[in-house]
């Protein structure tokens, strides 16, 4: 079922994750361990999970000696390549305290404008849940193109949702919720709800992450939230040491409202 409030979280079925780069790399790796606790909790009580990771690149940078996110493409491959063996290493270790097991998924923009790639995508991911695999997606960054990138992983996330169904995406960042203006200027107030179709008119919603090492600020998740409501899955926005709390449908975060239609045909289907 899909919520149409928090208090309606725990009871959705199928839920995508996504987390960034300065959330779960350099010295935030420890939250990882945190991520995974809650992201069990919800596996536990039956609900098929899908996490999107990124941070292949941050995690890779070290072992490159690099202490800056690189500009060209062909360092940013291999730090990738490097990267993302050990992240789906560390969720590996932690999701192992539950008995769960990981599937890498790695996907390029281009496997999901392709109808036969997207097909298989989906193909693949649904055998994943139906085996109660817990799917880690990320940018294929290894081998994307400038031309052929998803821009970030919030829109990744949006489109994973589409491509499964899910019920609820909720989007991890350094910020605990959406606000009036930058959170660090006087006068920021929390936005707790937006409706479907809201424009936010006169929200100064910022296009650059906190941290360094990701791609992200707050105009990609609403971008992002706004193309999952789109297709009827709710979206919240919120923090990442606050997703056992969101997951538990807790008063946290910013709540975008999906679209009408997916409410009627819940209503229908329960009917039926």
């Amino acid at each position: 079922m899909t919520p149409v409030e928090r208090a309606d979280v725990p009871a959705a079925t199928r839920i995508v994750v996504k987390v960034g780069s300065s959330s779960i790399s350099g010295e935030n790796a420890g939250q990882i361990a945190p991520l995974v606790d809650a992201l069990a909790a919800a596996h536990g009580r039956g609900a098929e999970v899908v996490l999107v990771s990124s941070g292949a690149i941050a995690t890779g940078m070290p072992y490159l000696k690099l202490d800056a996110r690189p500009d060209d493409l062909a360092t940013q491959q291999a730090a990738a390549s490097v990267g993302q063996n050990l992240l789906v290493f560390r969720y590996q270790q932690s999701l192992d305290r539950f008995g769960i097991i990981a599937g890498q998924v790695l996907l390029t923009a281009g496997d999901l404008e392709n109808a036969t790639h997207r097909s298989n995508a989906q193909r693949a991911m649904e055998r994943l849940l139906g085996l109660r695999i817990l799917p880690i997606v990320n940018e294929n960054d290894t081998v994307a193109t400038h031309e052929i990138r998803f821009g970030d992983n919030d829109r990744l996330a949006a489109l994973v949702a589409q491509l499964i169904g899910a019920e609820l995406l909720v989007l991890l960042s350094d910020v605990d919720a959406l606000y009036t203006k930058p959170p660090h200027l006087p006068g920021a107030e929390r936005i707790a709800r937006v409706p479907f179709g809201d424009p936010l008119a006169g929200i100064e919603i910022g296009s650059v992450g906190r941290a360094g090492v990701g791609t992200g600020g707050a105009e990609t998740k609403v971008s992002a939230a706004r193309i999952a409501a789109e297709g009827g899955t709710s979206v919240l926005i919120t923090a990442t040491p606050l997703v056992d709390r969101a997951l538990a449908g807790d008063d946290v975060g910013t709540w975008f409202d999906p679209a009408p239609a997916r409410h009627t045909a819940d209503e229908g289907a329960a009917l039926a």
